[in-house]
């Protein structure tokens, strides 16, 4: 396993070094000629390692060299627009440095050769990849709910990994000698007791462990480490992010908002008129919660006909074969051009550009009867976007989308937020994220288990 990791890192600082072979054209030819400091070396060298060092940290964190778990066309996607903000960086520290303005066309054909090179790069990784790496022997335990297998053959990841077995919890529990021969181990609904001892074995068998967390994991997962006591403490709170960072959040709310505004204004007065035409009013307020609970209208453009619940009451949207869509509704639904007016409440402060989706009150309020931890999710600002509607599906289950909200609130940061926003972009164009719901979708609840299971075997390698 040391050797496969070894072997993919030099892959990724080779690709680095590559894709950054026009970069550095442009501006040993044409940019640093005309900087202040045209003759100096150390500028140079530190101008290339903040490109490359920029480059490779937000290949890192968009995925953008994960062939294991991601498909080519995310890989793809992660990795021109690292190269792109990249750029954009380098072009701000270029006009620092130089006597003039300078032009932008040598950076603009320097992006399109990365966009090349990086096509053709990832499409020979990848390929190598699965021709080079046999699949991970692999084991899934399952408990509270099952299907992970079904998952990974859905998203083609068959040849990534190999299920050799998908047993009960109770099995491997008094059956540990089933980890032989197995390299990955996907957890599923476990509890924490009994996760805990596979977990441990796992870890001193050298199995890398997959584990689908419950809320109580996320939850801990931002707490804080600190000592007290001459003892190690980890201290869980609500969330209270720092005053900077909710600061440059509202300002870039409101930059975002008020340049979006501007510039789709054209597009948002063609759509209120076609709308209108339609019959009924071009807007559609509707009383949604945010940070604590508080109720605001948000604005959308209407998609579907005039008093639409008024048999129904509060209901999802079943998708693109809902009655109640109007044909402009079908078309500003399958552009996102219906939510353009939200920028209206980012700029008022009700939403945020990034954060829990909000939902209404009586859509809540039956989540919270069978999901009561789905209020936690109104620890933040509402947003436009956020990780559930980025890394899920429409039709996600509620509890899962209550677990990807908390995994942004306990870890809520600028650069988080950056990264969702950019990964929006790429959902866009995925039909699969704008599937609708089903009649049953508001049961489709995780079930908790509140009792652990007794446990009547103990790890090889127990706590002592």
């Amino acid at each position: 396993m040391k050797k496969r990791i070894m072997s993919l890192n030099m892959i990724k600082i080779f690709h680095t070094l590559l894709v950054i072979c026009p970069f550095l054209l442009c501006w040993f030819l044409y940019y640093e000629p005309n900087t202040l400091t045209a003759t100096s070396r150390q500028v140079s060298a530190l101008v290339i390692t903040v490109y490359i060092v920029i480059y490779y940290t937000l290949c890192l964190k968009l995925d953008g060299f994960r062939a294991s778990v991601v498909g080519i066309t995310e890989m793809i996607y992660s990795q021109i627009i690292s190269a792109a903000l990249a750029d954009v960086c380098a072009a701000l520290g270029i006009w620092m440095l130089s006597i003039w303005l300078p032009n932008l066309f040598p950076g603009f054909l320097c992006f399109l050769g990365q966009c090349v090179i990086i096509f053709i790069l990832c499409q020979l990784e990848y390929r190598s990849y699965y021709k080079h790496h046999k699949p991970w022997r692999t084991l899934v335990v399952y408990d509270a709910r099952q299907g992970v297998e079904k998952l990974i053959s859905a998203y083609g990841l068959e040849q990534r990994y190999e299920i050799r077995k998908v047993i009960p919890v109770e099995e491997i529990l008094n059956h540990l000698d089933v980890l032989d021969e197995i390299e990955t181990v996907f957890l599923s609904g476990i509890h924490s007791r009994e996760r805990n001892n596979i977990l441990k074995e796992c870890i001193y068998r050298d199995i890398q462990v997959y584990i689908i967390p419950r809320v109580g994991d996320v939850l801990m997962s931002g707490a804080e480490q600190m000592h007290m006591l001459h003892l190690p403490f980890l201290r869980s709170k609500r969330y209270r992010p720092l005053s900077e960072y909710r600061v440059l959040k509202r300002i870039l709310d409101i930059a975002f908002s008020g340049v979006a505004l501007i510039l789709f204004s054209p597009v948002m007065l063609v759509t209120a008129i076609a709308v209108k035409m339609d019959g009924g009013p071009a807007f559609y307020k509707q009383t949604r919660l945010t940070i604590g609970g508080k109720e605001f209208k948000i604005l959308k453009f209407r998609s579907m006909c005039v008093d639409a619940e008024k048999m129904s009451g509060a209901v999802l949207s079943s998708g693109k074969d809902d009655p109640r869509i109007t044909k402009v509704g079908r078309i500003i639904r399958a552009c996102r051009v219906d939510e353009l007016p939200q920028l209206l409440n980012i700029f008022a402060g009700d939403m945020s550009i990034v954060g829990p989706r909000p939902e209404r009150p009586e859509i809540a309020a039956v989540y919270e009867k069978q999901l009561p931890e789905f209020s936690l999710r109104l620890q933040a600002k509402a947003g436009l976007t956020g990780y559930a509607q980025v890394y899920g599906k429409y039709n996600t289950t509620p509890y899962d989308k209550l677990l990807m909200d908390l995994m942004y609130i306990s870890g809520a940061s600028l650069f988080m937020d950056l990264q969702i926003a950019l990964e929006t972009i790429r959902i866009l164009f995925d039909k699969r994220s704008t599937e609708g719901l089903g009649d049953e979708s508001v049961s489709l609840v995780y079930s908790e288990r509140t009792e652990p299971r007794k446990d009547n075997t103990q790890s090889h390698h127990s706590d002592k």
